[in-house]
């Protein structure tokens, strides 16, 4: 007798660990701490977000490391309250995060995000449902599955055609690159690369782009095992677009050194530029020479949906796959992108059955099993979140963002050109904008390079406007990514104050 209630309370012990407080699910207990919980995270950002209005603190790392050095992570066993946790957070990261939507945050691709995008983030996290098999998704698959042929119509891409959400624009670009490498080995090899591998002439495949396209290109060859050596950059025109004459004399070279050309790379908003490769005359020459034709649209795919700017994706709906990153410019919060064929059978060079997964039978009964289409397993409901945007705020509400930004990008260009201390270098397509500060009379590319490089870490430093630079033919180059439609002109001619100022204090320095 003494024997069971032993056990009786050790059941008992196991019964209210399972229902620990922490552990979310549909009893009114867990929802109600669920409840306070996010009320008083929803608090402390609302709070932190009133308290800064610069895009950064201008701590040093060094200050930020140590913080973090200093935490012993299991100083608890028991862990610690919610406010402590988010004391210490205000700490360590809040104080000093950099803000995107801060409107004189103009450095990189980050966007700032949009409120219905936040209200579906609250469902993703809470009810985790993952992508990959139907019986773990439902009505999910559905969702996703709708903005995937939503997306394909924008992009003009015949009924056969399919797609699949992605992490970014390196993933979605791997599978550009993949079914390109398998599509010509089995058109040309007759052999079934997922099963057998390459073939020795896989040494000579070569993949064409422009000399400024992306370096995700070269990282995801040397993942593929055709090296970064199988990327051959072509030349670019002034604008910074890939020079379609030099791209069939590239071509011919490469088959006249018994090289193998299988795919050409066309970039639609390169990453510093933002220039637009001439696509439809790139698909001419991909059709003339029976290569692939991907698009790495992943900057410029949010001019789908712009009545004004559309017509400079002409020729995407030309090409054999494409990239789009939503996190960049359709204003999602990351990660949120997608991968986009014109044939649905490609899907056959990455797809494959797990008995326990998604077995033949259920493909065979028709079960929307997604994995097949994705080079994940395990993946985010991350399509709700453009699914609300939609929904909210719709397509003309989204692509005003987009139109604003250009029009921003487009003020600053005119504001430069006509100073005598900045020279620019770049047309705006999209929203980049590439110049330099040039004060000096007679100065040389290595003063050039001084200031600029002064320019952009002493904004930084001081925290009132995030800048990048980046190097154009080995000179440095200031850049402003412009993708806040807050963004006031009066803001972009605070921060050339700031680069004046900065460049002025270089030149007392030096």
């Amino acid at each position: 007798m003494e024997a069971q209630k032993v056990i009786t309370l050790q059941q008992e012990i196991a019964i209210d660990n399972v229902h620990d407080k922490h552990v979310f699910s549909n009893n009114n207990k867990s929802i109600g701490i669920y409840r306070k919980s996010m009320k008083k995270a929803i608090k402390t950002i609302g709070n932190h977000l009133k308290e800064r209005n610069t895009p950064f603190t201008g701590t040093g790392i060094s200050t930020i490391k140590k913080k973090i050095d200093n935490i012993y992570l299991e100083e608890n066993k028991k862990g610690k309250s919610l406010d402590y946790v988010l004391d210490e957070l205000k700490d360590i990261y809040l104080d000093d995060c950099i803000h995107f939507h801060n409107p004189k945050y103009i450095a990189h691709l980050n966007c700032p995000i949009l409120t219905p995008t936040l209200v579906a983030e609250a469902f993703i996290s809470s009810l985790n449902s993952s992508m990959d098999t139907w019986d773990q998704s439902t009505g999910a698959t559905f969702i996703e599955l709708k903005l995937v042929e939503w997306t394909l119509e924008k992009l003009g891409y015949p009924k056969n055609a399919d797609g699949i959400f992605t992490s970014g624009g390196t993933q979605s670009n791997m599978m550009g690159l993949l079914l390109a490498r398998d599509h010509y080995i089995k058109k040309h090899y007759g052999i079934d690369p997922k099963m057998d591998g390459l073939p020795p002439e896989a040494s000579k495949f070569r993949v064409l782009c422009s000399e400024v396209s992306h370096f995700s290109l070269k990282k995801n060859l040397s993942l593929l095992g055709l090296g970064q050596n199988a990327v051959i950059p072509v030349a670019v025109d002034p604008d910074f677009k890939m020079n379609t004459n030099a791209l069939r004399k590239v071509i011919q070279q490469q088959k006249d050194l018994g090289n193998i050309p299988i795919a050409i790379v066309g970039t639609a908003g390169t990453t510093d530029f933002g220039s637009i490769d001439p696509l439809t005359e790139i698909a001419e020459v991909a059709n003339e020479n029976d290569l692939w034709f991907h698009v790495d649209a992943a900057y410029g795919g949010g001019l789908l949906i712009s009545d004004i700017h559309k017509y400079k994706l002409d020729g995407i709906e030309l090409s054999d796959s494409a990239t789009i990153d939503y996190h960049k410019t359709f204003y999602q919060p990351v990660s949120s992108s997608g991968f986009f064929m014109r044939d649905k059978s490609f899907v056959d060079y990455i797809k494959y059955h797990a008995d326990y997964l998604n077995s033949k039978e259920q493909e065979d009964e028709g079960i929307p099993n997604m994995v097949k289409k994705s080079i994940q397993t395990t993946r985010r409901f991350d399509a709700l979140k453009l699914w609300f945007t939609l929904r909210m705020i719709g397509t003309k509400g989204l692509s005003s963002y987009m139109d604003k930004a250009i029009e921003n990008a487009q003020f600053t260009a005119n504001l430069l050109r006509h100073r005598d201390d900045f020279e620019i270098i770049n047309k705006p397509e999209i929203s980049a904008v590439v110049f330099r500060y040039t004060p000096f009379e007679n100065g040389t590319e290595t003063s050039y390079c001084g200031v600029n490089s002064y320019i952009r870490k002493a904004i930084f430093n001081e925290g009132k406007a995030i800048i990048t630079s980046t190097k154009v033919y080995n000179e440095v180059f200031l850049k402003f990514t412009l993708l806040n439609p807050l963004t006031t002109t009066k803001d972009i001619e605070e921060v050339i104050d700031l680069i004046v100022h900065h460049g002025n204090e270089y030149s007392i320095k030096n």
